[in-house]
């Protein structure tokens, strides 16, 4: 056991310290090696920033209720009486103006892309005055909030980054109406931060929404008193309604697109792979061709087959490291934070965020390469272990 180890160290050394005479032809593995994994960790990265965006939105002690059997507010309608009775509910905070509860509306607005200037839907939300208590995390980073009763609108900071004709002063038709945005906030990086906001009650006229309404997000007094708000509304006779925790409710709100993201960058990256399989199988094939005399000499001299295969695997799976960690590392500065908006399809709207690249994927990206590696280098090493001792010795 000690000889065969020692000879997988020798034999592996010996490969490492030839590889500067090698650099051309090992250069071609790491570069592309590297663009693989550079995709790869990318689209992840979309994937993950756009998760990490909607798993954000909401706290513990927040709660969404939309109508029964519906999956999404655009498909959920509720009268104005029914929630002021899910106002009256017990288990939710109140403060000095009653529940901290807020009725809402969410409608399309089409608006420019800056980046493009192709149209697309932008979600504008109608709200209460409690909307700013149930999201404690939105605040004003320039110009002024909504007045109540009036036609002024605010916006999200992704939004404000991502279209056009959102900034403070611009007149928008909303309706029949023209509206004013008087700022823009900021909510943490959640959804909110790609939406538009307004008042309710200005809102539904507009749209001939009449007294309705289609969520109502609201406040717990903790975020142990979900069972109990939860059960005296859906058990309400006069109410058919289902409850969720914003938490919960935005993160289903994300699989589809999240899951769409990622089987397309597992598609594009195992199309890259196969390509950067190729180049190892090039690369390490001309590397055995170039250590022919060294291997052959190694084992003349008794060395064996398995310590020369295991060599020429570690070479391959270093060359494929130095590429994935390459290829990590183009990703992070290229795309980590970079902010976009893609449609969600789930509520057929924009959603403004930034990419992720996070040490896990790094890591995948990285695990990705030496995989791409190893089989690259496979079939050269066992060639090298094969080829008769006199007729490598010959080649030369």
């Amino acid at each position: 056991m000690v000889g065969a180890l020692s000879q997988i160290i020798a034999v592996t050394l010996l490969g490492v310290r030839t590889l500067p005479r090698r650099l051309a032809s090992s250069s071609v593995a790491i570069v592309g090696i590297a663009a693989v994994a550079a995709v790869f960790v990318a689209l992840l990265s979309m994937a993950e920033g756009f998760r990490l965006t909607m798993a954000s939105t909401g706290a513990p002690d927040a709660v969404v209720v939309l109508r029964a059997g519906s999956d999404a507010e655009m498909t959920s309608v509720l009268m104005r009486d029914q929630a002021n009775m899910i106002a009256d509910a017990p288990g939710l905070a109140r403060g000095p103006h009653g529940a901290i509860a807020s009725a809402e509306l969410f409608v399309m607005l089409d608006l420019p892309k800056r980046s493009t200037g192709s149209v697309a839907n932008v979600p504008l939300r109608g709200v209460d005055p409690a909307a700013f208590e149930v999201r404690p995390n939105v605040h004003m980073i320039a110009g002024r909030r909504f007045q109540t009763g009036s036609n002024e609108i605010i916006v999200g900071r992704g939004a404000a980054s991502q279209f056009a004709r959102t900034d403070i002063g611009t007149m928008l038709k909303v309706g029949a109406n023209q509206w004013k945005v008087v700022g823009i906030f900021d909510s943490g990086g959640t959804a909110a931060d790609s939406e538009l906001w307004c008042d309710a009650l200005v809102l539904g006229p507009a749209y001939n929404r009449g007294n309705s309404v289609q969520a109502i997000y609201a406040k717990l007094e903790s975020p142990g008193a979900f069972d109990r708000f939860k059960d005296a509304v859906t058990t309400d006779p006069r109410l058919n309604v289902k409850v969720m925790r914003e938490q919960d409710y935005y993160a289903q709100q994300s699989t589809l697109v999240y899951t769409m993201i990622r089987v397309l960058g597992l598609f594009i990256g195992g199309l890259m792979g196969i390509g950067a399989i190729f180049a190892a199988i090039n690369t390490m094939y001309s590397a055995v061709a170039n250590r022919s005399r060294e291997i052959a000499t190694l084992r003349a001299l008794g060395f064996r087959s398995g310590p020369v295969v295991i060599s020429v695997l570690a070479e391959s799976v270093l060359l494929a490291v130095v590429g994935g960690a390459l290829g990590g590392l183009i990703a992070y500065v290229g795309f980590n934070g970079y902010q976009t908006a893609t449609i969600n399809w789930q509520s057929f709207s924009q959603v403004a965020f930034a990419f992720a690249v996070t040490p896990a994927l790094l890591v995948r990206g990285v695990v990705y390469a030496v995989v791409i590696g190893l089989v690259g280098g496979l079939l050269p090493a066992i060639r090298a272990a094969r080829v008769p001792v006199v007729v490598a010795l010959r080649e030369l």
